[in-house]
C-alpha cells in the first residue's frame, strides 16, 4: 500500500488534484516531495503539559528519519493530556484525545503515522486512536526525566512529592527544606522518572511491538532519545512499504507479553485500565483474570520505585527494557512481530544486564510474583485491584471499621478535622470518584491519611475507592472498585461503622453487612447529580464503560481501518 492514500490525494485529476498540489506548494514543497509516501507526525506537544514540552525537538528528529527513508513528513497536533495542569483529571479526556487521534489519521491523506507521546494518558490515547484507524503506525515517547537529588537522597517525582508532603504536614519537615526540595525534584524535561504510569506505558509499548527497542527507558535529555526518534522516522516508511498495520502487531499474544512485562516491572495499576481499552479497539478482551493469572506466574525482576530502590535512569544504564524482555523470554511469546520487522526475541537478542541489582535475573527475582492482585467479593463483584507490593504487608489481611467519605468535597472538608472519629485500624472509604462519579476516575485513590493520625506517626491505612492511583504512589490502596458507587455499585452502600475485610492473599474484599440490609440501602439510594449536562462531559457520562472494560466509550469498541485510497474531495 506504499503511498496509496497520498498518491490518490495528490494524483487526483481536475480541480481536486490541482487544489491539493497548489496549496501544498504554498508551504514550499514541490512535486518531488508529493511523490513520496506521506508520513503524519502526530505531536502531543504542549506548554500546558510539562512532560511533553520537548516534543518539538523530537518531531524534527523524526522528520529527518522520514526524509532519509524517502518519505514526506507532515506534522500535526492532537490534544495533549498532562496530569499536572488538567482539571478534574486527564483521564476524563483520554477518550477525547483518542477520538482526535483517530479522526485526524482517518481524515488526512496519510500513508503512515508516528505517534509522539509522553505523559501517561497521551500514550493509550494515541494507541487507541491508531488501533481504530489501523494505518501503519509507530510510537515514540519523549522519555523519563533525570533523577532528582537532595543532600545525598535520590528523589523521584512524584513518589517523593507525596511522601515528603506527608512529612511536611506531620511537622517532620520544615518549610524551608520542603521548598528547597521542590526546586530540584523535577530537574529536566521528560515524564516521571519512577515506575509510574508514563514509565509503565512507554515500556509496555516495546512489549506490544509498536515501539522501537529503547523507547521505554532512554532519558529524555539523552541524545540517544533523538536518535531513536530519527530511527522511528526511517522505520515508519518501511512499515508503509510493507503495509504493516497496528492490527498485525497488537495481537492477543502481544498484549499477554505486555502484561507479563507489567508484572515484572511492578508497573502502574493504570495499565489494568489502559491495556483493555487499547485491546478493545481491536476486538480483543483482556479480563481481570488474565492480569491475575499472568501476575501470579511472573516474578518481579525490576527494582524500581515506588516499590524498589532505583529509577528509570538507572534502569536504562542497567540494560533498559530490552534486557528485561530478554530475561523474560521463557514467559513471553518471543515470536510476536514488531515494528522493527523482527520478532520480539530477535529485537532483544543482544541485550545484557549490567546491574543485576536493578534488573534481577529470572533465577533470583525480587519477589516470586508480580505486584498486582485482583480482588473480588460482595464489595467489588466486578473486581478491584491492589498493588500489593506497594502496600504495607501487615495490612494486606485486615478487618476494620469503615470511615466513609461521600466524595472529594466531603474528604477535603473532614480529612483533617481534629474531631474526625478515626483510628489507625479503620478502613477509609471514598465514594463517587469512579469513571462517572469522579468524573473521569481521577488519581485520588491514594487519598491522604487523616491529619490527626499523621501527627501520631501513622503513614498507611487500608483505603478503598472506585478511583485510580498514580503509578508513582504507594500504600495499601484498593482501587477500581466495580461497579462504581455513582452507578449504584455496592461501594455506594457502605456506611460509617460497617466492617470491611481485605484478604489480598485470597483475593477477597468483603463488606460484612447482610444481604437484606444491603437491599434496603440500595432501594433508598439516589444517584449523585450528573457532573455535566452538555458538551463532551455529557457524552462522556452517557457512554463511558466501567474500569474492567478500560473506561472506553461503548461506541468506540472495535476498529474501522482506513481504506487504501481516498476519493477526491471536489
Amino acid at each position: 500500500m506504499s503511498g496509496s492514500r497520498s498518491r490518490a490525494f495528490f494524483g487526483a485529476g481536475g480541480v481536486a488534484g490541482f487544489t491539493h498540489r497548489a496549496f501544498t506548494k504554498a508551504m514550499g514543497y514541490d512535486d518531488r516531495d508529493m511523490s513520496r509516501p506521506v508520513i503524519g507526525i502526530c505531536n502531543t506537544y504542549s506548554e500546558l503539559n510539562n512532560c511533553n514540552s520537548h516534543l518539538r525537538e523530537l518531531a524534527e528528529a523524526v522528520k529527518r528519519g522520514v526524509w532519509q527513508a524517502g518519505g514526506f513528513p507532515l506534522e500535526f497536533p492532537t490534544i495533549s493530556l498532562g496530569e499536572i495542569f488538567l482539571d478534574p483529571t486527564s483521564m476524563l479526556y483520554r477518550n477525547l484525545a483518542a477520538m482526535d487521534t483517530e479522526e485526524m489519521i482517518r481524515g488526512q491523506p496519510l500513508d503512515g503515522v508516528v505517534l509522539l507521546v509522553n505523559c501517561d494518558k497521551t500514550i493509550p490515547a494515541a494507541l487507541m486512536g491508531a488501533a481504530s484507524a489501523d494505518l501503519p503506525a509507530i510510537l515514540v515517547s519523549g522519555g523519563p526525566m533525570l533523577s532528582g537529588h537532595y543532600q545525598g537522597q535520590l528523589l523521584g517525582a512524584c513518589t517523593d512529592c507525596r511522601r515528603l508532603t506527608a512529612e511536611y504536614h506531620a511537622g517532620a519537615l520544615d518549610e524551608a527544606t520542603y521548598r528547597e526540595i521542590e526546586d530540584g525534584i523535577v530537574r529536566s524535561h521528560g515524564h516521571c522518572m519512577v515506575m509510574g504510569t508514563a514509565s509503565t506505558m512507554n515500556s509496555l509499548a516495546e512489549a506490544l511491538g509498536i515501539a522501537l527497542p529503547g523507547n521505554g527507558a532512554i532519558p529524555a535529555p539523552d541524545a540517544r532519545r533523538l536518535r531513536l526518534a530519527q530511527a522511528a522516522g526511517r522505520q515508519i516508511v518501511e512499515l508503509v512499504a510493507q503495509g504493516i498495520r497496528p492490527s498485525h502487531l497488537l495481537t492477543r499474544e502481544a498484549f499477554e507479553n505486555a502484561i507479563t512485562l507489567l508484572s515484572a516491572l511492578g508497573g502502574s495499576t493504570n495499565a489494568v485500565v489502559h491495556l483493555p481499552a487499547i485491546a478493545g479497539r481491536l476486538g480483543i478482551e483482556l479480563p481481570l483474570e488474565l492480569f491475575e493469572q499472568i501476575s501470579r506466574r511472573t516474578p518481579l525482576l525490576v527494582n524500581l520505585r515506588p516499590i524498589g530502590n532505583y529509577q528509570m535512569e538507572d534502569l536504562f544504564y542497567a540494560g533498559g527494557i530490552p534486557a528485561v524482555l530478554k530475561e523474560l523470554l521463557p514467559l513471553l511469546h518471543g515470536d510476536a512481530p514488531t515494528v522493527t520487522g523482527q520478532t520480539l526475541a530477535e529485537n532483544v537478542r543482544g541485550a545484557t544486564i549490567s546491574n543485576p541489582d536493578v534488573i534481577h535475573p529470572l533465577s533470583a527475582p525480587l519477589a516470586p510474583s508480580g505486584g498486582l492482585t485482583v480482588l473480588r467479593g460482595n464489595l467489588a463483584p466486578g473486581g478491584a485491584v491492589i498493588k500489593h507490593l506497594a502496600a504495607t504487608p501487615s495490612l494486606l489481611k485486615h478487618r476494620g471499621r469503615a470511615v466513609v467519605f461521600r466524595n472529594m468535597d466531603d474528604l477535603r472538608a473532614r480529612i483533617d478535622d481534629p474531631e474526625l472519629e478515626v483510628s489507625p485500624e479503620d478502613v477509609l472509604v471514598l465514594q463517587n470518584v469512579g469513571p462517572v462519579g469522579g468524573p473521569g476516575m481521577p488519581e485520588v485513590g491514594n487519598f491522604p491519611i487523616p491529619g490527626r493520625l499523621l501527627r501520631q506517626g501513622v503513614r498507611d491505612m487500608v483505603r478503598i475507592s472506585d478511583a485510580r492511583m498514580s503509578g508513582t504512589a504507594f500504600g495499601t490502596i484498593v482501587l477500581h472498585v466495580a461497579p462504581e458507587s455513582a452507578v449504584g455499585g455496592p461501594l455506594a452502600l457502605v456506611r460509617d461503622g460497617d466492617e470491611i475485610e481485605l484478604d489480598a492473599a485470597n483475593h477477597r474484599l468483603h463488606l460484612h453487612v447482610d444481604e437484606a440490609e444491603l437491599a434496603r440501602r440500595l432501594a433508598a439510594w439516589q444517584p449523585p447529580a450528573p457532573a455535566y449536562t452538555r458538551g463532551y462531559g455529557r457524552l462522556y457520562l452517557e457512554h463511558v464503560m466501567q474500569a474492567p472494560a478500560g473506561c472506553d466509550f461503548d461506541f468506540l469498541q472495535g476498529a474501522t481501518p482506513v481504506t487504501a485510497t481516498e476519493q477526491p474531495k471536489f
